[in-house]
């Protein structure tokens, strides 16, 4: 059976440095898994390690990679910050890049933070296919809530109740869950189509105190490295927090007010640290929701002992 290893958890955590070490131990090849990284041009604030790496393109894939310290790094600059991506594309392209690097005998190594992504590629995703059903939309647009429950648990009830209370009160969000449960031939043909394999999961974690610590550094580390620069290049490309992604991905978004002038720039790095305290914050929340996730605290020996528990399941 094939071995796929993730390496996930908050920002902040080292999950980067831990993957490459492992992957040079194990032969192994990194696949990013966060969805800020996709963007070209968006590198010093996403925190893409490539400083000293080196871009390589792969005819057979047809995707490029960059390969740093020696190690491929898969899913980097996919998109143009103009261009829209969303997990069913990320989804489409690691399982064209897993397969490839199992073929050539290697340890796939799944290494983010966006936690949608990684369950989609170890789950599959049960609505790709499912299109919009506007005449249904339409047809139950004046239902109760507590109508369109009860529909739901009668088509699918463990769907129904793996949704959360917040969901569930969601009229919206009943009405696509029936749109799926409507459309078992796509869901079953989606299942089917899954790939076997025998995974491992590392989640990287720390006491908000600690992590608060790290990001604050992080976030004035890329400050001195150019972040203020990146955005002016991108501004100067004619993107901006409109007509691209930077109005919406968190590191770009904090710096508009600067650049309208309305600012300092030290108004902008306190906004930008808090904003990524809350986001390493939402991203526990959802790793949580992973029951099979084996925790390290980075405040421990935790490499010596993420290699131990590597070495017994890989062996």
């Amino acid at each position: 059976m094939n071995n796929l290893l993730v390496i996930c958890g908050p920002t902040a955590t080292g999950k980067t440095s831990l993957g490459i070490k492992l992957a040079k131990k194990y032969k192994g090849e990194i696949v990013s898994a966060d969805s800020r990284q996709v963007y070209r041009g968006m590198d010093i604030i996403t925190g893409k390690d490539i400083k000293d790496g080196k871009w390589e393109m792969s005819r057979e894939m047809g995707l490029g990679r960059w390969a740093v310290d020696e190690v491929p790094v898969w899913l980097l600059d996919l998109v143009n910050p103009d261009q829209k991506f969303n997990v069913a594309d990320y989804y489409e392209l690691a399982w064209k890049v897993i397969p490839d690097i199992w073929e050539r005998g290697k340890l796939p190594i799944i290494v983010g933070g966006t936690g949608f992504y990684i369950k989609a590629l170890l789950e599959g995703i049960g609505t790709m296919g499912v299109e919009p059903d506007w005449e249904l939309r339409k047809k139950m647009q004046s239902f109760k809530v507590s109508e369109l429950q009860k529909i739901l648990m009668e088509l699918d009830p463990g769907r129904s109740r793996r949704m959360n209370e917040s969901d569930r009160k969601n009229p919206r969000r009943l009405v696509r869950s029936i749109e799926v449960a409507k459309n078992r031939e796509s869901l079953i043909a989606n299942r089917e189509s899954s790939k076997i394999f025998d995974s491992l999961i590392i989640g990287l974690m720390a006491a908000n105190e600690v992590l608060y610590q790290r990001i604050d550094k992080r976030v004035e580390e890329r400050v001195r490295m150019g972040a203020e620069e990146e955005v002016r290049k991108l501004l100067s490309d004619g993107y901006n927090w409109e007509n691209s992604v930077m109005g919406v991905t968190l590191g770009y978004r904090e710096w508009q007010g600067y650049f309208e002038k309305k600012e300092s720039k030290e108004e902008v790095i306190k906004k930008w640290q808090f904003a990524e305290h809350d986001y390493a914050g939402r991203q526990m929340t959802w790793f949580r929701k992973m029951t099979q996730i084996n925790w390290f605290s980075i405040e421990s020996n935790f490499k010596e002992e993420v290699e131990k528990k590597v070495e017994t399941w890989y062996s």
